[in-house]
């Protein structure tokens, strides 16, 4: 019988959402040691402060803290090590012609396990100014607002 949940999700960068307009994603895989693998199947990983450089045709995430597994030994690695994300060439070229373009960055958005294999999904972005940012608070303001004023309206019938 085949498994019917096929992704799961460890870890989410929520500002990344607040501080960029997303253009475009892309899923990646993560290289990783066995040890990092079990203390993300605990869900010990944080995305904050964390982005993405290419360097020489490979793709690399810094920051990104995944904390030692307890019964790892000498086999943790240290938690803030640059890690090298899993990417096509035509992938790697796309995205740092993207980040030539002016204001343009990359940033991870989510680690999720996907079939067994950790993923990170990454974003092209640009960065939001003060006023974009206002609008998109007033925006969620009225969404919720009016969610709520149709909640109470069908709960009275």
């Amino acid at each position: 019988m085949a498994k019917e949940k096929t992704s799961r999700l460890i870890a989410q960068n929520k500002k990344a959402y607040h501080d960029y307009f997303i253009e475009e994603t892309y899923q990646a895989g993560i290289s990783l040691a066995g040890t990092e693998v079990k203390s993300l199947r605990l869900g010990k990983c944080s995305l904050k402060e964390s982005f993405i450089r290419i360097e020489n045709g490979s793709a690399f995430v810094y920051n990104m803290h995944i904390s030692p597994y307890e019964q790892g030994n000498i086999f943790n690695k240290e938690p803030l090590r640059t890690r090298r994300l899993l990417l096509h060439k035509h992938e790697i070229n796309k995205i740092s012609g993207a980040i030539t373009a002016t204001g343009y960055t990359v940033v991870p958005l989510r680690v999720y396990f996907d079939h067994g294999l950790v993923k990170m999904d990454i974003g092209i972005a640009k960065g939001k100014k003060l006023y974009d940012k206002r609008q998109t608070i007033a925006k969620n303001d009225q969404r919720r607002e009016a969610e709520k004023d149709f909640k109470i309206r069908n709960l009275g019938v």
